[in-house]
């Protein structure tokens, strides 16, 4: 590996990047979307795939913990072309997330300047100006390199709490002085588990709590990792769960399930909260700091997910020249640039043409596809080279789940043409699976050459 990078992290970076990573504050609206049953679905997406995900990646990460993580165990486990496919699904599938991710931050963005510009979350032309214009700043940030970077993944990991603690907390002292938004009975606590929808929705919160593999992916430059790595896992993985659970239960206190809108439900329950104990001011305060998280958050993925094919390139699969290292501040500069221009293409295409809930929902189902593919290779790589029963009881259990959350998330949403949803989302999945065969093929063609 190229001893050129530069080691920047320390454990609390570490933290705050998995942290600002991993919780996206659009699974908690989803979640509480579907009323007080989301809360023990929650739970059983924490005990079947989060914990088993956390120590299989720890257990992982002693073995090879060299840039690259994902794509360097599953091609350990079962070789190139399995380690290919691995890097390169992971890699598509955040160039969709991006946009995604940048949506929701544009249209949580908007409460900084007044409830009277709220009506442009539906407007194509501010989504996709607002996303490509971050997007740009944060790729330029990340090619100076993780120093600098990761105090952007910092500020954002902290600034999550703040809004969380305000949800929370006014949550409390509403349900105390007031009562709650929309009172539940016993039964509501009980998710109906013959229904497909409950399952699609249960996926979505396993993809919520997918993302600890990301600092393995800068294995590199990672100060002393084999004690930071697992005390990351324990510290993150626990805050992840406390903001997920809790922020789901104060969301339902403050409204009603079908009053929490998906692009700015966090900042509506807070001000909403507000405005009922005369609170004023709280929206924007929200919104801001919800803005500087997701800045963060999309900081982190493009920094992370820009080695994987930095490391592809490096074993020659990809072209060389991705592999390629600024010689001033040792950061994988055209890895990161290419991926830039890429995700640009991709905000373009998720905003022509449909609305924005409709661009949104599309790729989020094709990404849940197409991340959950690594973790398959993930999980099955863990039971191949852990040896310790534990951690090959928890590669099964995530591999298991896995699979199920990917067979659930096809479930069409409610109003949808089945032929036409599932149509969709096996031409975009396929298609990129396609175009990555290509390429391994075209650079075997070439060694063998």
């Amino acid at each position: 590996m190229d001893k050129s990078l530069a080691k920047s992290l320390g454990l609390w970076d570490l933290v705050l990047m998995n942290i600002v990573a991993i919780v996206g504050l659009r699974w908690l609206l989803t979640a509480a979307q579907t009323g007080y049953a989301s809360l023990l679905l929650w739970v059983l997406a924490l005990v079947f795939f989060f914990i088993p995900q956390g120590y299989t990646i720890f257990l992982l990460s002693r073995l090879n913990g060299g840039e690259g993580g994902i794509y360097l165990w599953a091609r350990d486990a079962f070789g190139p072309f399995a380690g290919f496919i691995t890097g390169w699904c992971y890699w598509i599938n955040n160039l969709i997330y991006y946009p995604t991710l940048l949506m929701f931050l544009g249209g949580n963005a908007l409460y900084l300047f007044g409830s009277r510009w709220t009506h442009l979350t539906e407007s194509s032309l501010y989504i996709g100006s607002f996303s490509i214009l971050v997007l740009t700043l944060i790729v330029l940030l990340n090619v100076r390199g993780l120093s600098l970077g990761k105090w952007l993944h910092n500020i954002g990991g902290a600034g999550i709490w703040i809004p969380m603690l305000f949800l929370i907390g006014l949550a409390a002292y509403s349900l105390e002085t007031q009562g709650l938004a929309s009172p539940p009975a016993g039964a509501d606590f009980l998710p109906d588990l013959g229904q497909g929808r409950t399952w699609a929705f249960w996926s979505t919160m396993c993809f919520g709590f997918a993302g600890l593999e990301l600092m393995s992916l800068v294995g590199d430059e990672i100060r002393r990792p084999r004690s930071s790595v697992p005390r990351a896992i324990l510290l993150s993985g626990t805050g992840i769960t406390l903001i997920y659970i809790l922020g789901t239960l104060a969301l339902l206190v403050a409204l009603p399930a079908a009053k929490i809108g998906l692009l700015d439900g966090i900042v509506g329950a807070v001000q909403s909260l507000g405005d009922r104990l005369a609170i004023p001011h709280l929206g924007w305060i929200t919104a801001l700091f919800i803005t500087l998280s997701g800045l963060g958050g999309v900081s982190a993925w493009i920094a992370g997910v820009a080695r994987v094919p930095f490391v592809i390139g490096l074993d020659r699969y990809l072209p060389l020249w991705i592999a390629d290292v600024h010689p001033r501040w040792g950061t994988p500069y055209k890895s990161l640039l290419l991926q830039g221009g890429l995700t640009a293409f991709f905000i373009l295409l998720s905003v022509l043409g449909s609305t924005i809930r409709e661009a949104y929902l599309v790729l989020l189902e094709a990404e849940i596809i197409l991340y959950f593919i690594p973790y398959l290779f993930m999980f099955a790589a863990g039971w191949k080279l852990i040896r310790e029963w534990r951690g090959r009881l928890a590669a099964a259990s995530g591999g298991l789940t896995t699979f199920l959350a990917m067979v659930f998330a096809l479930v069409p949403p409610e109003g949808s043409r089945v032929a036409i949803y599932e149509t969709k989302i096996a031409v975009v999945t396929l298609g990129f699976i396609g175009v990555g065969l290509g390429l391994y093929r075209r650079a075997r063609r070439l060694q063998s050459a």
